[in-house]
């Protein structure tokens, strides 16, 4: 059974950091793109940044471009997202994702696989 278990989530002040893992299970994502979606309650779930298979190959959204960090590690079959100068509207619940085919894919629909989610609350 596979299983994407996100962790690092929690409360934090405006311009402090976290950094959030997702650790898969089940079978290998070493050959497929991953990503993280964040969904703010009201909203719709909606696309934070992806990573190819190689890493090599990174994709943000203009709103979180230059703050966020995203990362693998194919050796723990783990993805990261490091998030500095956080601010109030980071605030919701964080969705690893994985099994699509590339990186550019930035829509709920392209990913096969999808963690509980980790909430990430930023106070002002």
């Amino acid at each position: 059974q596979v299983q994407l278990v996100e962790s690092g989530g929690g409360l934090v002040q405006a311009g402090g950091s976290l950094r959030l893992s997702c650790a898969a299970s089940g079978r290998t994502f070493s050959r497929s793109a991953m990503a993280w979606f964040r969904q703010a309650p009201g909203k719709e779930r909606r696309f934070v940044a992806s990573i190819s298979w190689s890493g090599t190959s990174t994709y943000y959204a203009d709103s979180v471009e230059g703050r966020f960090t995203i990362s693998r590690d194919n050796a723990k079959n783990t993805e990261y997202l490091q998030m500095n100068s956080l601010k109030p509207e980071d605030t919701a619940a964080y969705y690893c994702a994985a099994g699509a085919s590339s990186s550019r894919n930035t829509e709920v629909t392209g990913y096969d696989y999808w963690g509980q989610g980790t909430q990430v609350t930023v106070s002002s």
